[in-house]
C-alpha cells in the first residue's frame, strides 16, 4: 500500500475508535483496528498525538460534506432536496460535536491542535451557505425569501436541533425542519375573512346593540 494510502487507512480506522472510546485509546487498539503491526503506526506517524492530530483534521475536514450535498440529485423536488441537504448537514453537526467531546476539545480547537490551518468560521459557514444556494437553485422564486436566508435559516435549525445541550434529546427530523421552513407551524391556513366591524353595528330606541344577522 502505497504511504498514503496507508495514512489514510490508519486515520479512518481510528476515527470510530476515538468517536466510541475517546482519545485514550491504546496504540494496539489502533493496530489491531487498522490491521496493521503497532510498529507500523510509528513508521508512518511520528507518535500517537500526530495521529490524533490527523483523526481531528479529517474529522473536521468538511469537503466530504459539500460532495455530499453537491451529489444531491437536481431534479428532485425542492422540498426532497432541502430534506436530503438537511440529512447531510445533521449528519455533519453530529460527528463533529462527537469528536470534539471524545477528545475532551472545549468550544472550536485551536489551529495548532489539527497541525493545518483551517479555514475561519465563517469562510466555512459561507461554503456551506453557498452549497445549499446552490441546492435550491431555479426554485428560488418560489420562496419568500432569498436563498441566502433560507440557507442561514437552515443552518441555524440544523445547528440548534443536533446540539445536544440545545435539543433535550429531542433532534427534529429532516421532514420537520424542511416543513418548518417550507410550511410554517400552522395547523392550518387562518381564514382570509373580515371581522365585524362595530362602526356597521346600531341601537335600538332603549340603547340596546342590535347586530346585523
Amino acid at each position: 500500500m502505497a504511504p498514503d494510502d496507508r495514512r489514510a487507512a490508519i486515520v479512518a480506522a481510528t476515527l470510530p475508535l476515538v468517536l466510541e472510546h475517546g482519545a485514550g485509546i491504546s496504540t494496539r487498539q489502533i493496530a489491531e483496528a487498522a490491521d496493521v503491526a503497532e510498529g507500523t503506526l510509528f513508521r508512518v506517524f511520528p507518535d500517537k498525538e500526530a495521529l490524533m492530530n490527523a483523526v481531528l483534521r479529517q474529522g473536521l475536514d468538511p469537503d466530504a460534506t459539500l460532495r455530499a450535498i453537491q451529489e444531491i440529485d437536481r431534479s428532485l423536488p425542492l422540498r426532497e432536496r432541502l430534506e436530503a441537504a438537511v440529512e447531510v448537514l445533521a449528519a455533519r453537526l453530529r460527528g463533529v460535536m462527537g469528536l470534539l467531546h471524545a477528545m475532551g476539545i472545549q468550544g472550536p480547537p485551536p489551529q495548532t491542535e489539527t497541525g493545518c490551518e483551517r479555514p475561519s468560521p465563517a469562510a466555512l459557514n459561507d461554503r456551506f451557505r453557498a452549497a445549499v444556494v446552490n441546492l435550491v437553485g431555479p426554485d428560488e422564486h418560489l420562496l419568500r425569501i432569498s436563498a441566502d436566508e433560507l440557507a442561514h435559516v437552515t443552518r441555524l435549525l440544523v445547528f440548534s436541533s443536533s446540539h445536544p445541550m440545545i435539543n433535550d434529546g429531542r433532534a427534529l427530523s429532516a421532514s420537520s425542519i424542511v416543513t418548518i421552513l417550507l410550511d410554517g407551524l400552522l395547523a392550518r391556513p387562518e381564514p382570509d375573512t373580515p371581522r365585524p366591524d362595530r362602526a356597521h353595528h346600531h341601537t335600538d330606541d332603549s340603547g340596546t346593540e342590535v347586530r346585523p344577522c
